[in-house]
């Protein structure tokens, strides 16, 4: 339990394990103003330069509306669709907070993926039980296990991304590993003739090549598609996720989130993860973003509901206006923390990755981009820094480490064993 003051010590703050109080307390608040409260810096308030509160006095007057953190959520990890970036925002959350995060059991690194989801596959479960706050590595979709992990008032959500830039992108980051992508000498070629290549004897190894959102969250990738069982499948997706983000609109998709878990804009700031180098992507020619739609029509027709329904949400709850305000604060505050944290300001080559700790794992084809931290940095920055660089693989090699700390290391299948010396953190006690 930590306690503190909002502005002139007028608003107590309080922040429990499970029951964090927002909107009433982030570093200094005012009470009073829309959507609760502005918060001062929260969580990188040591990091970014100071600021001024400044509010017209009609914007005082708009009743205040408290709201508590959610703080038990379940993040669908998809493929492809910057969820790498969620996952890092939901570890920071879950770290700062104290929660306790779902991992992968023993030397695993995701959820049993593509295995469908099973409760044994989380670490600990059978000692744990019901009583894990985060869920959000990589795993298929299967709620009645998740339900026997996570508590019965969890937050779930997934994110989707277009299929014509999802094919493309998997195309590339899974070439050598997909039977269907080996042989073709590009995308295009691929999707000329895709049944030339894609056989379902291998059906378990080319999930990534065909309707991968679809099988992500449980369903048969290779289904016909048939308009009443699409109906049913979305419907059901309807019923098991309370919000559904779009990665084409992520910097929105973030501001979203941020309303309907109740957390802080600091919570919501990140740095992309897993991406790669433009030099690695292949153009697509309008008759292959076409073929996509038909190749992986129930992943399309997934992306055409939810995209729609992403932005009724925001015009219900958020509204355009508000919107841009909100995403332009969220760009500015990443901007800031990028000049603190980057010696070169930007992500990096794979080559060009100087502390190789902090190396995202290469796949394919791709040049996946990392980050160089600046050298000067003291030891709070610097760990504010790192952990928002901090790859996937090795965030939940960390977290493992510091919650199961009887437990053997995880061996990553990275060029590198020491990942704890070269990141130069102290062992978790």
């Amino acid at each position: 339990m930590s306690e503190g003051w909002g502005l002139f010590g007028l608003v107590p703050c309080t922040s429990c394990r499970c029951g964090i109080r927002r909107r009433t307390c982030s570093g200094l608040a005012l009470p009073g103003l829309r959507n609760g409260i502005r918060h001062w810096r929260g969580s990188f308030s040591h990091l970014l330069p100071s600021c001024r509160i400044s509010k017209s006095h009609k914007e005082l007057l708009i009743p205040y509306k408290p709201c508590r953190a959610k703080t038990n959520v379940m993040f669908l990890k998809t493929h492809k669709t910057a969820s790498s970036t969620v996952l890092n925002i939901m570890f920071r959350f879950a770290e700062r907070y104290n929660l306790t995060v779902a991992l992968p059991a023993d030397q695993l690194v995701h959820l049993g993926y593509p295995k469908t989801f099973l409760a044994h596959f989380v670490e600990e479960f059978e000692a744990i039980g019901q009583n894990y706050n985060i869920m959000c590595n990589h795993l298929r979709f299967n709620p009645s296990e998740v339900k026997k992990v996570m508590a019965a008032n969890t937050f779930y959500f997934s994110i989707l991304r277009s299929p014509i830039r999802l094919l493309e992108s998997s195309y590339v980051y899974y070439k050598d590993n997909v039977p269907a992508f080996r042989i073709s000498k590009d995308v295009n070629e691929f999707l000329a003739s895709p049944m030339k290549y894609y056989h379902l004897a291998d059906y378990k190894k080319n999930m990534y090549a065909r309707n991968i959102m679809w099988f992500d969250f449980g369903y048969d990738n290779n289904a016909e598609d048939n308009k009443k069982y699409i109906q049913a499948v979305l419907k059901e997706i309807e019923q098991n996720f309370h919000l559904i983000l779009i990665s084409d609109y992520f910097d929105e998709s973030m501001i979203l989130l941020k309303h309907t878990l109740c957390w802080d804009l600091d919570d919501m700031i990140y740095f992309k993860l897993n991406s790669r180098s433009q030099d690695t992507v292949q153009t697509l020619t309008p008759e292959s973003e076409e073929r996509i739609k038909v190749w992986c029509s129930l992943d399309w027709k997934l992306y055409l509901h939810f995209n729609q329904s992403f932005w009724r949400r925001i015009e219900e709850t958020i509204g355009l206006k508000e919107l841009e305000k909100e995403v332009n604060r969220l760009r500015t505050r990443q901007k800031e923390l990028m000049e603190t944290c980057l010696s070169d300001q930007e992500a990096v080559g794979k080559d060009d990755i100087k502390n190789k700790a902090f190396m995202p794992f290469q796949s394919g084809d791709a040049n996946i981009l990392g980050y160089n931290l600046k050298q000067d940095l003291d030891n709070m920055t610097l760990r504010t820094c790192q952990k928002m660089v901090m790859p996937e693989l090795q965030y939940t090699s960390y977290l493992y480490t510091v919650q199961h700390p009887h437990k053997k290391k995880k061996i990553l299948p990275l060029p590198w064993t020491s990942f704890q010396e070269k990141m130069q953190l102290p062992a978790p006690n």
